[in-house]
């Protein structure tokens, strides 16, 4: 589908505000009326949109906001339980928990990275995760799962879809958690969900598979970093 309007606008509406195209209130493909909690983000999605070049193409995959508060109204308020369940089960087999045995530069540079942020969890949540060395699985504390599980479900429907996305691209529910709350940036969130790739390819190169690949989970980091700041204090259910 190629562009089909000349304008993008944002309007308040009843619980929210509402993105416009030509005047007309742009619907989800469930064809709800998407509907934003603040205006920062409805200014931002207004703006994907509008920078959307005339007779071009709409290429769903450029319009990274959209997909994300698209997916809060039409999957998370209805399935918002299983959301919930799909995002927090990363507690029990967090990245971040899962060290290599060596060498012994690469298991310094986990250490550095990887245990202050779970040092965060613990503190943040009473979350306190077991670390073990190579991939053999580990049952985590029922108590340190359920404390996460109640930080995920403490999260607001758009905040939840931003909330699973990074969680899922990241494969760690604590950098997701650290992301929402600004104790990391996109950027570090990227370094440490990607620390053991970055490390192979100080030593041995990239290739230009891997760099594309790198700069999709790059770029889908940042998109949903982006969307949960422009929440502002929106992001967690009241």
């Amino acid at each position: 589908m190629k562009r089909f309007y000349k304008e993008t606008g944002v309007e308040p509406a009843e619980g929210g505000w509402r993105i416009l195209l030509d005047g007309r209130p742009m619907r989800t493909p469930a064809k709800s009326e998407l509907l934003v909690p603040t205006r920062a983000l409805a200014e931002a999605v207004a703006r994907e949109w509008n920078e959307v070049p005339e007779k071009a193409d709409i290429n769903v995959a450029h319009l990274p906001l959209t997909r994300l508060a698209a997916t809060g109204l039409d999957r998370v308020t209805t399935q918002r339980a299983r959301v919930i369940e799909d995002t927090a089960k990363y507690a029990s087999s967090d990245l971040l928990c899962y060290r290599a045995t060596d060498p012994a530069s690469l298991v310094k540079r986990q250490h550095d990275t990887w245990q202050t942020l779970l040092d965060w969890a613990a503190e943040r949540y009473g979350a306190r995760l077991v670390v073990v060395s190579g991939t053999t699985f580990v049952t985590q504390p029922a108590d340190s799962v359920a404390a996460l599980q109640a930080a995920v479900a403490a999260h607001a429907d758009m905040a939840l879809s931003a909330l699973y996305n990074l969680t899922h691209i990241a494969g760690s529910l604590v950098i997701a958690l650290a992301v929402a709350e600004g104790r990391l940036s996109a950027e570090q969130a990227f370094d440490a969900a990607q620390l053991d790739e970055l490390y192979q390819i100080e030593r041995w190169g990239e290739d230009p598979i891997a760099t594309e690949r790198h700069n999709g989970i790059r770029n889908d980091i940042g998109a949903a970093a982006r969307f949960l700041a422009l929440l502002e204090g929106a992001r967690l259910a009241r």
